[in-house]
């Protein structure tokens, strides 16, 4: 029981869990790098409809694809990492300023800075928490051969592995994801069963001062009991020329005898000479499963200076 219950927080966590209560670090929404126009859009008139979002989200490979991306090229990657005790104080800190490049066809990372304190390590040289663990293995190894292979998606099939569930739950969210007791049917939230539970918004925006969005917002409606969903909003910025998926933020929470969770996770890709790119990853919260401490962190993940 231990093991399985250890297996679902590992999987849980790959989402970015948040905090039993509030915790105000930073805020990770993509909507506040989008200036919005106007909250109120008929998105008849532009000849779409909610249909469209919802097809454009399930069949979208970019997000996935943009962190496979990111082995062609060098960038610098900028990761603050911060973890908290019970009282919501900082106890751990790390501060990576990294150059990742390409020497020979081989992935190379150079360390230009690092700081880290307090809580971080245990003895025996791992991280404390595995927060931190599955953010290193997500976020650090995205563009690796050993994460992927070829253009494929994660996901899907009866012997998916528990990695691939991970990946399944940041890259492709709003499917069904097999193998996690009492959740694989919420996160599919385009379902029939679950459409019930849910609004959609629209509006219109510029993001990153030039390019022009459409917001679509699939949020919980009020009447909706805690125990019925797992997602309580899911917003996704489309470029309107291309209907290419820029940004994505994601709500998550959930509560029962054997997990406790809140997720908030934002993502954001810019195009560089028509490639997309990741730009910045945001996370904050925490988890607790019986017989393990409860984790609480944030990350701030920003990639810049992009070179072919």
């Amino acid at each position: 029981m231990k093991k399985l219950l250890l297996s679902i927080a590992f999987v849980l966590m790959g989402l970015c869990a948040l905090h039993a209560q509030q915790i105000n670090r930073f805020n990770p929404d993509t909507i506040k790098s989008v200036v919005i126009d106007s909250n109120f859009v008929n998105i008849k008139s532009h000849k779409l409809n909610a249909q469209d979002f919802i097809d454009a989200v399930l069949a979208d490979t970019s997000f996935y694809k943009a962190f496979h991306n990111m082995k062609g090229y060098d960038f610098i990657a900028e990761n603050r990492i911060y973890t908290f005790d019970k009282k919501n104080k900082v106890d751990g800190k790390i501060y990576r300023k990294l150059h990742h490049g390409d020497v020979n066809g081989k992935h190379t990372i150079e360390t230009l800075a690092k700081r880290d304190s307090g809580n971080v390590y245990k003895k025996n040289g791992k991280y404390e928490l595995y927060t931190v663990e599955m953010f290193d293995y997500i976020f650090q190894n995205a563009y690796n051969s050993d994460f992927t292979s070829g253009e494929g998606l994660p996901g899907g099939g009866k012997n998916e592995s528990y990695k691939d569930k991970l990946k399944t739950l940041i890259f492709r969210p709003g499917t069904k994801v097999t193998g996690i007791p009492f959740l694989s049917s919420k996160t599919e939230i385009f379902s029939k069963e679950m459409k019930e539970f849910y609004l959609y918004q629209f509006a219109r925006g510029t993001y990153m001062d030039s390019i022009p969005v459409y917001r679509f917002k699939v949020i919980r409606k009020p009447s909706t009991s805690d125990g019925d969903v797992m997602i309580n909003e899911m917003t996704t910025i489309f470029d309107t020329r291309s209907f290419q998926i820029l940004g994505r933020y994601i709500d998550m929470k959930f509560s029962n005898m054997f997990f406790d969770f809140n997720v908030q996770m934002n993502i954001e890709l810019n195009n560089y000479k028509g490639t997309l790119l990741p730009a910045k990853i945001s996370y904050q919260g925490n988890w607790n499963v019986p017989f393990h401490k409860e984790e609480r962190a944030a990350f701030l993940i920003l990639h810049k200076e992009y070179k072919k």
